[in-house]
């Protein structure tokens, strides 16, 4: 038997197999007593050690909406390949969420290096955010696809779960793309930052 010979043998041996599920997680509330003592200072200041990514989470415009949907979400990760989902969290009291879930879609924005200032625009609240905005339309969702951006992810709501004072939303995904090699915006201890350390 070959290298071709050995490799199919073992892709069969190998090849899928019944898998036992593991018992469901129990699903229920922290409650009030068993919070652990961290101030919010300290879980910001140490969580702000973590580097993350900066997107703007879009929607389009719904009928009482008056214009398209739209925030700065640093909370964002991909979440599984087969099928595709990302998430983003949002919290519990944003007003701009309530909208976004009537679209029933989104598109993930991922903010490029010197993007700083869009995603001020987008972080602020009851203003228009869009004013002096340049995007065109996500293919699928139609939500505002930006400008320069690194990537964006177009997306239809999959499902909403509860955590604390945010909500996990789940998105499948439809449409992606990746516009060239452009540097991504980074968000680390309170403010922005370049992979270059700029």
């Amino acid at each position: 038997m070959g290298h071709a010979g050995a490799a199919a043998a073992a892709v069969r041996y190998l090849g899928p197999r019944p898998v036992e599920a593991l018992p469901r997680p129990e699903l229920r509330c922290v409650r009030e007593d068993e919070r652990a003592p961290v101030e919010p200072g300290e879980f910001r200041r140490v969580l702000g050690a973590f580097a993350s990514g900066v997107t703007v989470i879009t929607a389009p415009a719904g009928d009482a909406s008056g214009g398209p949907a739209g925030f700065a979400c640093q909370s964002f990760s991909s979440l599984s390949l087969e099928p595709p989902l990302v998430c983003f969290m949002v919290g519990r009291s944003s007003t701009t969420w309530p909208r976004i879930a009537r679209a029933g879609v989104f598109c993930v924005n991922v903010l490029s290096a010197g993007q700083e200032e869009l995603c001020r625009g987008f972080a602020v609240s009851g203003a228009d955010k869009f004013a002096g905005v340049a995007y065109d339309t996500a293919p699928v969702s139609g939500a505002p696809r930006l400008a320069g951006v690194a990537a964006w992810i177009d997306c239809t709501v999959h499902a909403v779960h509860t955590g604390g004072d945010h909500l996990i939303v789940v998105g499948r995904v439809d449409a992606l793309g990746a516009e060239g090699p452009g540097e991504p915006l980074l968000f680390h201890r309170g403010r922005f930052a370049r992979l270059d350390g700029g």
